[in-house]
């Protein structure tokens, strides 16, 4: 499981020797079944986690039951609870398995180890925050100033091996809108070509 890991990576900077030997000590693997939990809301968030192969994705529900997604992570993606992943927090969303699922997991001591050990990481990791933030600003704005069908088309633009591995009620959940809407935007798709 950890060459996947170690090739992702290696696109970022090179990886040594010793840096193999810290990375093997901190990540875990697992593998999780269609449907199974990595965290539920409201359990400590106890794992950030690179999806080797597979499909998470993370979610929060409303008063009413309904699921509403934050994100989805297929293969060399990293999920996890940022707001949650602290001794005493406990967990803003649940994370589980679209698709039979293997994943290398490392908890909050293991993150710390790899920052302050390989400076590498530590520069993938700021580079990835700094462009998730913009990605999530973006979203944000996007969710609230487009409309469905705007919204369809720019996730088709950005993610299009998401769009055809997702049920299309969770990509309604993902977009803001009902899978009513998402079927109608189809529909009108199919009859265009």
């Amino acid at each position: 499981m950890y060459e996947a890991l170690i090739a992702y990576l290696e696109r970022a900077f090179r990886v040594t020797e010793a840096d193999l030997v810290v990375i093997h000590s901190v990540f875990r693997p697992r593998t999780l079944k269609k449907g199974e939990f990595l965290q539920r809301e409201g359990e400590i968030a106890r794992y950030g986690a690179f999806v080797v192969k597979g499909f998470l994705r993370s979610y929060a529900t409303d008063h009413k039951g309904r699921e509403h997604i934050i994100q989805f992570a297929p293969e060399n993606w990293w999920i996890s609870d940022k707001a949650g992943i602290s001794p005493d927090s406990k967990a803003s969303f649940f994370i589980d398995a679209i698709e039979d699922t293997d994943v290398l997991l490392q908890d909050l001591n293991g993150h710390l180890t790899l920052m302050d050990k390989i400076p590498g990481y530590a520069a993938l990791f700021q580079a990835g925050l700094q462009k998730r933030a913009a990605a999530k600003d973006q979203r944000i704005v996007h969710s609230l100033a487009a409309t469905a069908e705007e919204r369809y088309d720019d996730f088709l633009k950005k993610y299009p091996s998401i769009a055809q591995r997702v049920p299309q009620h969770m990509l309604a959940s993902y977009l803001g809108i009902t899978p009513e809407t998402l079927s109608r935007i189809r529909k009108l798709r199919s009859k265009k070509k």
